[in-house]
């Protein structure tokens, strides 16, 4: 008769010989359980294992990570915090009543990692899930929770060179040409305005005058908390667009809603905006790569590190590494500029 051991943790294992062992734990990082599957033996070793396991409140990786949500270190952001929580109940499905002496043990970083290798099909979410494991055990060691740190310096699956992944306006047409118009405000907000997709999706029409749109975004850097104010002049294509949406209309306070005229939520403007994307075919594109097309835009149209700084509310010295390192590095468009300048000075 099968019994299901609710919490039994299996390791596979491929021997030298080409043999696959499976081995028995009691729980992950608990005592291996010699006996043969399903047996009377193994029941009992089982049961005893888990009744000698008794475990204060504070010395479990669960405790670990309700500390850490209640710290000053847990992310400030709503989306920030979402996205923590998302992989934090990741952690605590599979780690949560891991014991924090078990965290001593050399061999349990090995588990870690074989927990992350297992998504490896998606690497961005397994780093980020490893990212946030070891966010927790910083925080945990940095108070004297642990001695160390299992979960440091754990390299990257996913490997990505944003350099010049801006959308060109071919990508613009392409997408425009499948996207609803709901969709297509979002793209001209971003172009025009070089904000971040929350920042956009929260944008109330009280925050436009028919001249600027003012926003507040969050300050950067270690020591930086608060927002700050943002003056974006509405010009061109995004006056245009504005203009008529007011004229229409308005039936929510956003600026931006979806086909029922209703504010998006994260997900439902997520969800949406990917389906539009998979048909437009664009490739290796994101909607953040929206934000440095826009510094890309300004940079071609002239407009100096300033001027840039102050549309999209980057720093001078984000702007001008933006610039330098990921999205204007071998730029023809600027190399011609340039070219055309030399010849008229000197022949």
């Amino acid at each position: 008769m099968r019994v299901e051991l609710k919490g039994l943790h299996t390791v596979r294992k491929t021997l030298a010989s080409g043999e696959t062992r499976t081995y028995y734990y009691a729980w992950r990082g608990g005592p291996q359980i010699k006996a043969e599957p399903n047996s009377p033996e193994f029941v009992k070793l089982f049961t005893e294992a888990h009744a000698k396991r008794k475990t204060i409140a504070g010395d479990t990786l669960l405790t670990l990570i309700a500390e850490f949500k209640s710290s000053s270190d847990f992310p400030k952001s709503d989306s920030s915090r979402r996205a923590y929580n998302n992989y934090l109940k990741l952690i605590e499905s599979e780690f949560g009543d891991m014991p924090i002496a078990a965290l001593a043990d050399p061999g349990v970083r090995g588990e870690f990692k074989s927990w992350r290798d297992g998504m490896a099909a998606t690497p961005r979410k397994a780093d980020y899930a490893w990212t946030v494991l070891a966010r927790v055990l910083s925080v945990a060691k940095d108070r004297g929770r642990i001695a160390v740190n299992p979960c440091e310096r754990g390299g990257r699956l996913y490997e990505s060179d944003r350099a010049d992944k801006i959308w060109t306006a071919e990508d613009i047409k392409a997408f425009c040409a499948v996207a609803s118009p709901d969709l297509q405000d979002a793209l001209i907000l971003a172009l025009w305005t070089g904000q971040r997709q929350g920042a956009l999706l929260r944008l109330t029409w009280s925050a436009y005058d028919g001249a600027h749109i003012r926003l507040r975004v969050p300050r950067k850097g270690r020591r930086a908390s608060g927002h700050k104010t943002v003056l974006v002049p509405a010009g061109g294509t995004l006056k245009a667009l504005l203009d008529a949406r007011k004229a229409a209309g308005r039936k929510a306070t956003t600026i931006l809603t979806n086909s029922r005229g209703t504010p998006w939520t994260g997900d439902g403007f997520r969800s949406s905006w990917d389906k539009a994307f998979e048909r437009a075919k664009l490739g290796d594109l994101h909607f953040h790569d929206l934000r440095g097309t826009a510094v890309t835009r300004l940079a071609l149209a002239g407009c100096t590190v300033p001027e840039i700084a102050s549309i999209t509310g980057h720093s001078l010295k984000d702007v001008e590494q933006l610039l330098d390192a990921h999205y204007l590095g071998g730029r023809l468009e600027l190399a011609e500029s340039a070219i055309v300048k030399l010849t008229a000075v000197y022949g």
